[in-house]
């Protein structure tokens, strides 16, 4: 099809050439029949007088480069260079310039190599040079290419100080160059107008405001809506929107749920509406906007329920629940996943054990610490042996025989200071010994630990 179009042109142009010179032979003709022949004959010969040398010039770049920006752009178009070209050429340029800059004038904390953690003020006084430099370099650039310099081609060709969003795949790779174009402005100026809002609140000192974030979203939705299709429109959504981002941080957090690409749309399609309702309500303390957000969050965790069926659902749920999700770790941490149920069994008893030891009036510090201790042990047999594996053996069996333990029966008068007197040891060393015992309040008839290595009891006196 396309060599007969060629064709066509070809034929075209030949045509249109022969009756050029058809015309221009026939008024040479007429003009040598009259009487001006002559004066066409001389003006033919000084024609041929004054033909024009053309000699091959070599381009230097050094006779367009300038240190004056303006001056630079100036030389690149009087040469014919194409402003697609200049911009990139002058963007490349001008990027590079304040790449250096930012490497000599700003202090980062990475600089600082021996501090283990970074200086909160570099990183502040870092991050505000960086930004002063970004200012300088968008206002030059926007002197010399016009304001709206970082919306030419970006495209094919992202901006390193805006980078174009990535527009790939069977669904968003197919759009036309004028819709991906489309989408790139939209995306700066919801950029800019977040940005906006941020620098407004923060010179006012304030926190931003979740339904006025929500409101800025709704507006970029309104913009994407009227250049995509509803399939494009939810591509674009499951890789940019804030609904999403936020899905794939809880999800994150539950670490073992792992869902497939269905799941995942099928949550995003659950809650993306829902969300966008909810935070528009986020900052309302009137009883019936609690009300209506309480039900929205209701209709929300049933549509996840709906979505992913029954055992999904659970595992969903349970994945909620960091004690769980310490049990499935040290499942498969073991290499028995499928007693993942069991561990989680042992932990909710543990934790339900330690809050009783805590809540114990009745022990002192160093009792708690003590059943706290022995709890924990007991909770690792129990999930080793909920892993298939064996225990370690007693190291209070094995080996030589322990000796005795020496115990002191407290006698009226004696006090911590008496008894370690008697055997030569420190109080704290006794105290150590009877961690169960008050050594400030020992009554006749209380017994004591003697810790082994001490002397023999001196006589009584």
């Amino acid at each position: 099809m396309r060599w007969r179009v060629l064709a066509l042109v070809s034929l075209g142009f030949n045509i249109a050439l022969a009756v050029a010179f058809v015309i221009a032979a026939r008024q040479v003709s007429r003009g040598r029949s009259g009487a001006d022949s002559a004066a066409i004959g001389v003006a033919l010969v000084n024609q041929t007088g004054t033909n024009v040398v053309l000699r091959r010039q070599f381009f230097s770049w050094r006779s367009v480069e300038s240190d004056d920006y303006p001056t630079y752009v100036s030389n690149l178009r009087e040469i014919g260079c194409p402003e697609q070209t200049i911009r990139d050429i002058i963007i490349a340029d001008v990027n590079g310039l304040y790449s250096r800059r930012r490497g000599l004038e700003i202090v980062t904390p990475e600089q600082q190599w021996w501090r283990p953690e970074p200086d909160s003020n570099v990183v502040q006084v870092a991050n505000e040079k960086a930004r002063l430099l970004d200012e300088e370099r968008h206002a030059l650039l926007a002197r010399l290419l016009g304001t709206n310099w970082e919306g030419g081609d970006l495209v094919n060709f992202p901006r390193p100080s805006r980078p174009g969003i990535v527009l790939d795949g069977p669904i968003l790779g197919a759009l036309g160059t004028d819709t991906k174009q489309a989408l790139e402005e939209i995306n700066i100026h919801s950029q800019d107008r977040l940005q906006s809002y941020l620098d407004s609140v923060r010179r006012e000192g304030k926190n931003p405001d979740p339904a006025e974030l929500a409101k800025i979203r709704q507006q970029t939705r309104t913009e994407l809506q009227r250049v995509l299709s509803p399939p494009q429109m939810e591509e674009y959504l499951l890789r940019y929107s804030e609904s999403a981002a936020t899905l794939r941080a809880e999800i994150g957090q539950l670490k073992y749920f792992n869902p497939t690409p269905d799941e995942f749309r099928v949550l995003f399609r659950s809650t993306d509406q829902l969300n966008e309702q909810i935070q528009l309500l986020a900052s309302a303390s009137d009883p019936s906007s609690v009300a209506q957000r309480k039900n929205l969050e209701d209709q929300r965790e049933n549509a996840i329920r709906l979505g992913l069926g029954p055992k999904r659902y659970e595992e969903y749920g349970l994945l909620q629940d960091p004690l769980y999700r310490d049990a499935v770790a040290k499942a498969q941490q073991a290499g028995t996943p499928e007693s993942a149920w069991l561990m989680y069994q042992i932990n909710v008893a543990s934790a339900s054990e330690q809050g009783r030891i805590a809540a114990d009036s009745n022990l002192t510090p160093e009792q708690k610490a003590i059943e706290q201790k022995r709890l924990e042990l007991e909770q690792l047999q129990a999930n080793t042996l909920a892993t298939g594996q064996d225990l370690p053996p007693d190291p209070t069996t094995a080996g030589s025989q322990q000796p005795p333990r020496k115990t002191y029966t407290v006698r009226p008068g004696d006090s911590a200071s008496v008894v370690s007197m008697i055997y030569g040891i420190p109080v704290n060393a006794l105290r150590a010994a009877n961690p169960n015992k008050d050594l400030t309040r020992l009554k006749p008839g209380d017994s004591l630990n003697i810790p082994p290595g001490s002397a023999p009891p001196a006589p009584p006196p």
